[in-house]
């Protein structure tokens, strides 16, 4: 078997993650690596392997498919180059910031000759898949989905606006795209927004109308604390009520004297539970 010759650009936290689940899996090899701070994609390699580059030229000359996971404002960017090298491309969240720059990048790879994904892991969590599962026997009414942050300092660029894009960019995006996997296409909004702890508008409250007929209120705040759970989906059917908490576990309410059924994933090992 041919292995997949992955390049990972982006030696941070999350370039580790998916680094060390490729360098499990027997059909993937871990080839090449680059990161601004080549520091840190050599301590990398040293943990999964792979040849440190110079260049993403050089990376991309080595590879496969191409890991994007470097700060989101610069996605756009690496994905285009490795799109334009024929490469299949996984890109990390947001792959763009902006209706403009997320049009031109839909297109160049719906043109590419490579797979093109985004890391939208929520759609593998145990948690919320077990959730479509229920829903689909189910109609659900109206819900409630909160998804907050206790702080935007670590990594420290997460509460620069101009490497973000911002706080609906770097974290409320996983629930966005959660909504539509959940409920289907969006055919209204109205959201608010209002400026706190940051130099950017970092608290929201969104009310949601799908083409099904559901809706829902969403909340999101930057600097909320970390209380648990700091993301939670809320679905209210007819008399019975779907409720998650974190990826660690799922509530079902049935009926109007409330005995529920509990759905835990708590000992499930992180990268599983998160999908």
């Amino acid at each position: 078997m041919n292995k997949i010759k992955i390049g990972i650009v982006g030696a941070g936290y999350i370039g580790n993650v998916h680094g060390r689940i490729f360098a499990r899996d027997e059909r993937a090899e871990v080839a090449a690596l680059f990161d601004i701070v080549p520091e840190r994609a050599e301590l990398t390699a040293a943990s999964i392997g792979g040849k440190v580059c110079e260049s993403r030229d050089e990376l991309l000359e080595l590879c496969d498919a191409v890991l994007v996971c470097s700060p989101n404002r610069t996605h756009k960017e690496i994905a285009l180059h490795a799109i334009a090298e024929g490469k299949h491309v996984f890109c990390e969240k947001p792959f763009a910031i902006g209706i403009e720059d997320a049009s031109e990048l839909r297109d160049a790879a719906n043109a590419g000759k490579g797979i093109f994904q985004v890391g939208h892991n929520r759609r593998y969590a145990p948690v919320y898949a077990k959730l479509k599962d229920l829903l689909a026997s189910d109609r659900p009414h109206s819900g409630h989905i909160k998804m907050n942050r206790g702080e935007l300092k670590n990594p420290v660029w997460t509460g620069d606006v101009d490497v973000t894009g911002g706080f609906l960019y770097e974290t409320t995006i996983h629930l966005f795209d959660m909504l539509r996997f959940q409920f289907g296409e969006i055919e209204e909004l109205v959201a608010y927004g209002s400026e706190h702890e940051y130099p950017e508008l970092d608290e929201f409250s969104i009310i949601f109308e799908f083409a099904n007929g559901f809706h829902c209120t969403f909340a999101s705040s930057s600097d909320a604390s970390w209380h648990f759970p700091f993301e939670r989906i809320e679905v209210f059917c007819h008399h019975r009520t779907l409720m998650t908490e974190e990826m660690e576990r799922l509530l079902d309410s049935r009926g109007m004297d409330a005995n529920f059924d509990t759905y835990s994933w708590h000992m499930t090992d992180k990268e599983e539970r998160w999908g």
